[in-house]
Order: C-alpha cells, then structure tokens, then sequence
C-alpha cells in the first residue's frame, strides 16, 4: 500500500522525513487567504518581559497599580509585543522559505489587546513579481490581520518580502488584487 507524505514533507529515503514548512514563489497565489494556527494566548511574563527586553517602560504594560487607574482598568499589552506575536505566527507559511523581509506597512492597532487575550492571525496574498536585479527571486506582498478571541481585529499591517523560486525562470508575473501588476 503506497501512503501519501503531506507536501509539507519532504522524504529524505524511504521511510525518513522532513518537515519543509513555507512557499516558494510560485506557491503564492494572489487573492489566497493562510489562517495560521495554534492562536497564542498572551501571558503576564510575555508582555512583561518583551516590554522590558525593548525598553518600553510605559507603566501601562508593566505596572498593574499604574494600570488599574487607567481608562482601561487593567495592563495593556505592548503593541510590539501584539505585532511581535502576530507577525510570528505567519512565518511558518508565508516566510519560512523567505530570502528577507522587505518591509512592513499600514500597522495600525485597532484594539486593545490585554493579558489573558488569545490571538489568531490570517494573511491575504496581494501581489507577487519576479525581482528585476535578482534572478530566482520575487517581491511578494501580503496583508495579515490578528483577531482576539472574539474575533475582534486588533492588528493589521502589510509585508514585503523576498522569496525564492523553486524554478528561477519557470514563474510568471502574477497581478495584484486591483488587476495591476505590481
């Protein structure tokens, strides 16, 4: 009986395998939505410390007193560390592969986000070209969006990356989401 390998699997000999998590180039496709999962559930020490590890000291992500006298009534959680995390969760399929990020654009933070919140992230993929000064590689850019458990929208941001070609000559240009190419 011959058994399927999931293709995010690469069969080293028979029998033996690795994980090959992320997309080539020719794997994004324009309009394509990714959920990226498990969600991650935001703790006391992850916006503690990450708020400390980048010196934002801002009583309002580290100082529960502080913070209970705020319109808020409770810690905040760092945006660095809510982009942090979201951004994260997107790398194990939309960059793993990657030769660099590019860029990120349009961050907006659309919600509060507190300790004991769960977040989820999804990603549309906007637009992909092949590079002009680099043979084998392409600019594609996405959108990701994180949600809480609720399903409330908390972050947002577009990133550009570089990918890798499975195939240097083989890709064609794709449009982007308004019809254009990039």
């Amino acid at each position: 009986m011959t058994r399927q390998v999931p293709a995010s699997y690469v069969e080293l000999e028979p029998g033996r395998f690795r994980e090959d998590e992320g997309l080539h180039y020719e794997d994004y496709v324009v309009g394509q939505v990714f959920e990226h999962r498990p969600g991650r559930t935001i703790t006391t020490t992850d916006n503690i410390w990450s708020s400390l590890l980048s010196l934002n000291q801002h009583p309002l992500h580290i100082d529960e007193v502080y913070a209970s006298g705020t319109p808020f009534k409770k810690l905040l959680v760092s945006s660095l560390v809510t982009f942090g995390i979201v951004n994260g969760m997107t790398v194990k399929t939309i960059s793993q592969k990657a030769v660099a990020n590019l860029g990120w654009d349009g961050v907006r933070l659309v919600a509060p986000v507190f300790v004991g919140d769960t977040l989820y992230a999804e990603t549309e993929i906007l637009s992909k070209r092949p590079t002009a000064s680099r043979p084998g590689e392409g600019i594609v850019t996405v959108h990701t969006v994180g949600r809480n458990q609720d399903g409330v929208k908390v972050i947002e941001f577009d990133r550009t990356l570089m990918a890798s070609m499975r195939t240097p000559h083989g890709a064609a240009d794709s449009p982007s989401r308004d019809g254009k190419s990039p």
